[in-house]
């Protein structure tokens, strides 16, 4: 499955960096038309075509990079990512209910790899502190507004960072994120009200701080 899995490093990194809402709009709607072509490639994914799920994969890669980039902050786990999710997806297609949408499966998938992988890190980074290894990199030299926000972005709690991406980045409706996430509308509404405030207090003591350097 590796083989089938490759990601075009060029083409995912222009993607994951264009903020442009319509170029969002544009690949969710082509998901919504696609849902039973899907299906159809769903089913015979199961019974073993291989070429059936590499058309699933390019389908859905670019959303999936996308939202594994803005998870992480960083390209090379966004690829590592998008890959444990299509390698997760492929495994567990007996679970994807046909009722549901494809890409919302995926998104839940990517989210918990995610989410797992943060956790990883998390104790990865208290093991290099407790070890006197912590790497202490010099901050990047690109302070435009959209290193501001997703350097803001990151300091989110997964949860929350996980409902921006979704709704913010990837023009899911509260439903839809909420079916990605496995959790009710009114969560979602609640995560994003917590997460906007918090967006806008760390983006303006950010102004604060280059201000007084």
């Amino acid at each position: 499955m590796s083989a089938l899995l490759r990601v075009d490093r060029r083409r995912m990194a222009d993607y994951s960096k264009d903020s442009s809402c319509r170029v969002v709009i544009a690949v969710k709607d082509k998901r919504m038309v696609a849902t039973d072509a899907d299906r159809s490639r769903i089913i015979e994914s199961r019974n073993g075509d291989h070429g059936a799920f590499e058309a699933l994969i390019r389908e859905h890669q670019r959303m999936i990079h996308s939202l594994c980039y803005r998870m992480s902050g960083s390209l090379a786990d966004a690829e590592d990512l998008t890959q444990e999710t299509f390698i997760h997806a492929y495994q567990h297609l007996d679970a994807f209910r046909a009722e549901a949408r494809f890409s919302s499966w995926l998104y839940r998938i990517a989210v918990n790899q995610c989410l797992n992988w943060q956790k990883r890190k998390q104790r990865r980074d208290r093991l290099h502190k407790e070890w006197g290894e912590q790497d202490r990199q010099p901050p990047g030299a690109d302070t435009s507004q959209a290193q501001r926000i997703q350097e803001a972005l990151m300091k989110l709690p997964p949860k929350q960072r996980a409902t921006v991406v979704l709704t913010a980045y990837e023009s899911l409706t509260h439903a839809e994120a909420a079916a990605a996430l496995g959790c009710s509308e009114t969560t979602v509404s609640w995560r994003l009200f917590a997460a906007r405030s918090k967006l806008k207090r760390l983006l303006k003591d950010e102004v604060k701080r280059e201000a007084s350097l």
